[in-house]
C-alpha cells in the first residue's frame, strides 16, 4: 500500500512538472513573440514633443477660428463624425457631431470607430516599411518573389506603394461578369486569382507612371500575410494597433458586418454592404480621430522607424508632370511653389470620408472621419493654412465644388489680421476620394 501511494505520488509530481515547464514554454513563445514580432513598439508619448511643439503664441486665436469652423460648417452643414486637430500633444479642437444609428439616434463619440477608407493606405504602408526595417523584405523586391502567382515579374513592392505599377483597379475588372459573379464577396486572395488567371494588360509599364489603383494596396496587405504568416488584420493589430495605443482600431472582416458603425448617403440611407467590402489594405481600417492622433504622434517620434525609410514614405515619385500634387509612400502630398510639403491622404468609400493631415514641420495632425457623405469633411484640409506659409495655389477641384463652403471658409480663415497664421489666397478645396 506504502509502495502504491508512493508511485502514485511520483506520477502526480512528473505531471505537474510536465504541466508548469509546457506552461512556462507558451508564456515564453507568447513574450518573444510579443518583443520580436515587428512593430511599432516602446514609443514614449510624453518625451516626443518639446514645450515649443506643443504650444505656439497664436493658440488662442486658432482655436477661436476653429470652433468656428466646427459650428459653421460641421453643424451648420449637419455633418455627421468627428474632427481632431492637433500641435504636438496639445488638442486644439476635437468634437463629434451625428449618429451611428440614424434611427435610433445613437451619438458618434471619441470611442466610435468609423471607416477611414483610403486614409487605411497609410497604415498599409506603414506595416510594409516596418517589415523593411525589419530586414523580412526589400522595396526594390519583385512582388512574385512574396506571392509566386503573381505574372508580372517586373513590379516591385516600392511600385506598389507609389502606384507606379501600371495594374489597373480590380474595382474595375469585377465589373465584367466574365470575371466576377458581384452575388459573391470578393477577397483579396481572390483579387490576386484574378490577375493570376487573366493577367489584364498593365496602364503603364512598371515605374513609368503614376496611375492610383486600389488593386496595388490589396496586394500589399497579401504581403503582410505571406511575411508574417498571420492574416492582415491580426498583423496589424500586433504591428501598429496594440503598440500605439489604438485601443479602437480595428481591420473590418465579415464577423464585422453586424457591428461596424454604418455609412450613410446625404439623405440619411443607409450604405448596403456589396461584394467589395471584404478588400482591405487600400481600405476597411475602421479607427477614431483620438487613435489616428496616436498614430500621428509617434510618426513624430525618434524611434518610430528607421529615419531613412520614413523619409522615402515623404518623398515624391509621381514626377512626370508639373504640378503641386504628388505621391511618396502611402502617402499623398502637395508641393506648394514656395518649397512647402503637406503631407496627408484624403478617403471615400461609401458614405464614409476621410481627412489625415500630417505637418511635417509644424508638428500639426488634422483629422476628420465623417460617416455621411459630404464632400464638406474635405474643408478640413484646408486648415492647413492656420498653421504655416500653405497658399494652396492650383489645388484641384471637382463636381463636388461648393463655392458657398469655399467663401465661408475664406471667411473663417481669413488672416489678414494675424499674418503669422499663413495665406489663404485659394478659393477652393482639395476633394480626393480615394
Amino acid at each position: 500500500m506504502h509502495k502504491k501511494n508512493l508511485l502514485l505520488f511520483i506520477c502526480i509530481c512528473i505531471l505537474n512538472l510536465t504541466f508548469f515547464s509546457c506552461k512556462k514554454s507558451t508564456n515564453k513563445n507568447i513574450n518573444t513573440l510579443n518583443t520580436t514580432f515587428p512593430g511599432f513598439h516602446n514609443i514614449n508619448f510624453n518625451t516626443i514633443f518639446t514645450q515649443s511643439e506643443n504650444h505656439a503664441s497664436n493658440d488662442n486665436l486658432i482655436k477661436n477660428r476653429l470652433n468656428n469652423y466646427f459650428s459653421q460648417i460641421w453643424e451648420g452643414k449637419k455633418l455627421s463624425g468627428g474632427v481632431l486637430i492637433a500641435r504636438g500633444n496639445t488638442i486644439l479642437l476635437e468634437k463629434y457631431t451625428g449618429y451611428t444609428d440614424v434611427n435610433l439616434k445613437n451619438p458618434i463619440t471619441s470611442t466610435t470607430p468609423m471607416h477611414i477608407a483610403s486614409v487605411s493606405k497609410v497604415i498599409t504602408s506603414l506595416a510594409i516599411l516596418k517589415l523593411v526595417e525589419a530586414k523580412k523584405l526589400t522595396l526594390d523586391q519583385k512582388v512574385n518573389t512574396i506571392l509566386p502567382s503573381f505574372p508580372y515579374s517586373e513590379i516591385s513592392v516600392k511600385d506598389l506603394l507609389s502606384h507606379r505599377s501600371g495594374l489597373p483597379n480590380y474595382a474595375y475588372l469585377v465589373d465584367d461578369p466574365k470575371i466576377w459573379d458581384k452575388k459573391k464577396e470578393l477577397t483579396n486572395n481572390d483579387i490576386l486569382q484574378i490577375f493570376t488567371t487573366y493577367k489584364p494588360e498593365l496602364l503603364s509599364q512598371p515605374n513609368t507612371h503614376f496611375s492610383y489603383s486600389n488593386t496595388n494596396f490589396a496586394l500589399l496587405a497579401l504581403i503582410v500575410e505571406n511575411i508574417t504568416k498571420k492574416k492582415f488584420p491580426e498583423a496589424l493589430s500586433l504591428m501598429i494597433f496594440k503598440p500605439l495605443g489604438m485601443n479602437h482600431s480595428y481591420v473590418f472582416q465579415k464577423k464585422d458586418f453586424a457591428t461596424a458603425t454604418p455609412s450613410y448617403y446625404a439623405n440619411g440611407k443607409a450604405y448596403k454592404f456589396d461584394h467589395l467590402d471584404l478588400i482591405y489594405g487600400d481600405k476597411n481600417v475602421y479607427t477614431t480621430p483620438e487613435d489616428l492622433f496616436r498614430l500621428s504622434q509617434a510618426m513624430y517620434a525618434p524611434n518610430f522607424l528607421n529615419k531613412d525609410l520614413l523619409n522615402l514614405m515623404f518623398t515624391p515619385y509621381s514626377k512626370e508632370k508639373d504640378g503641386v500634387k504628388n505621391y511618396g509612400l502611402g502617402m499623398r502630398m502637395k508641393i506648394l511653389k514656395n518649397g512647402k510639403k503637406i503631407t496627408y491622404h484624403n478617403g471615400w468609400w461609401h458614405g464614409s470620408n476621410a481627412v489625415f493631415v500630417h505637418l511635417i514641420d509644424e508638428k500639426v495632425t488634422i483629422i476628420a472621419i465623417g460617416n455621411k457623405f459630404s464632400s464638406s469633411v474635405y474643408s478640413a484640409f484646408k486648415l492647413t493654412s492656420l498653421f504655416g506659409d500653405y497658399p494652396l495655389p492650383m489645388v484641384e477641384t471637382d463636381t463636388y465644388k461648393s463655392d458657398s463652403i469655399n467663401i465661408l471658409l475664406n471667411k473663417i480663415l481669413d488672416t489678414k489680421d494675424n499674418s503669422s497664421l499663413g495665406n489663404t489666397n485659394e478659393d477652393t478645396i482639395s476633394i480626393i476620394h480615394k
